[in-house]
């Protein structure tokens, strides 16, 4: 079926009955994990504008997300399930200290039979890229995702190829370790839509995950590419009114210490706030939130539910901050108490 058919016949209806069925395939194996689900689905199909339009084709795609949390809570295999939901390209990529640039982007090669370089493609082109362990890798490495997170191409030597829609990156990273990581410079985090952190299940879950016998789960496809773009643009046409938009704006103001009004927790443990760009990927989620809760328009309630997920990887501590182990979870969550309410 082709996009333009997928057009004419999928409603509303029948998109959120895609992201339940795809929720419900995704809990067959990530147990007590739904609200971690259905953040991750809000990444997927949040519409986030990159660029001005030239050509034919809007640039604008799914927000990416980074994954926080200690080893062996599933993260990688819920990334690895989620991507059987929908029948697209996925690609995982183990980072490690020792990769290169030219391992994730691709490279020149020459060939000695037709004596001319040929460019080898990469994992980094496909529609689901799993950056696992992503802080293993120097902070080189890591950039190599820069341009193909923001501009949704890649450039090798003289040429540079767009890559397909949907373009998706979910990345892992472990909090707790201290050697052999390197931390991800802010500009690379000012790429991810949000950051999650994958907390523990409860004890009842976890019972339930030592009596399910995962080798015999199937997780059926229930989509495909043509669809996940085609619930983004509907979700991207889900009201926002102005007084929303000046909420958001408010609130990404109130992190920032250079402000006269700042609040106390944000001049003393704050040292660089929220960025512009983070108001768009705000308000890209909070309308996925709204269309996921059933509604077309957009709610304060939608943006302070996902706020701290869009807000607290963006913001810089000041060195008092981390002596004092204050988090930028408690900062948003005390900007997000103080902020009025439209």
């Amino acid at each position: 079926m082709s996009a333009t058919q997928v057009q004419v016949t999928l409603k509303k209806e029948e998109a959120w009955e895609i992201i339940h069925r795809i929720e419900e395939q995704v809990q067959k194996v990530i147990i007590g994990q739904d609200e971690l689900i259905r953040k991750i689905l809000v990444g997927l199909f949040g519409r986030i504008p990159y660029s001005f339009k030239r050509g034919e084709g809007e640039k604008a795609g799914s927000g990416h997300i980074l994954l926080e949390g200690v080893p062996g809570l599933a993260k990688t295999l819920l990334v690895s399930a989620l991507s059987n939901t929908i029948r697209t390209k996925f690609q995982r990529i183990q980072f490690t200290p020792d990769m290169l640039p030219a391992d994730i982007l691709g490279t020149r090669i020459f060939d000695s039979r037709s004596s001319e370089f040929r460019v080898e493609k990469g994992p980094i082109f496909a529609n689901l890229v799993l950056a696992d362990e992503i802080n293993r890798a120097p902070q080189k490495t890591q950039s190599a995702l820069l341009e193909a997170m923001q501009e949704r191409q890649v450039t090798i030597g003289e040429n540079t190829y767009a890559l397909d829609d949907p373009f998706w990156v979910l990345a892992t990273q472990n909090p707790v370790e201290q050697e052999g990581v390197f931390s991800l410079p802010e500009a690379q985090l000012d790429r991810f839509a949000m950051m999650v952190r994958v907390n523990y299940p409860s004890s009842e879950s976890e019972f339930q995950m030592l009596a399910t016998k995962l080798e015999r789960v199937s997780v059926e496809s229930v989509a495909d590419p043509h669809t996940v773009v085609l619930i983004r643009q509907m979700v991207s046409d889900v009201h926002l009114d102005d007084k929303v938009r000046r909420y958001i704006v408010a609130i990404g103001q109130a992190t920032r210490n250079s402000q006269g009004n700042a609040l106390t927790i944000v001049k003393e443990m704050v040292m660089h706030g929220a960025s512009p760009r983070s108001y768009t990927h705000l308000m890209a989620m909070a309308r996925t939130v709204a269309f996921f809760r059933g509604r077309d328009y957009v709610l304060p309630s939608d943006v302070k539910y996902i706020a701290v997920d869009v807000l607290h990887h963006r913001l810089v501590r000041t060195i008092r901050a981390e002596v004092e182990n204050v988090t930028t979870d408690e900062v948003v969550s005390e900007v997000l108490r103080h902020t009025p309410i439209p």
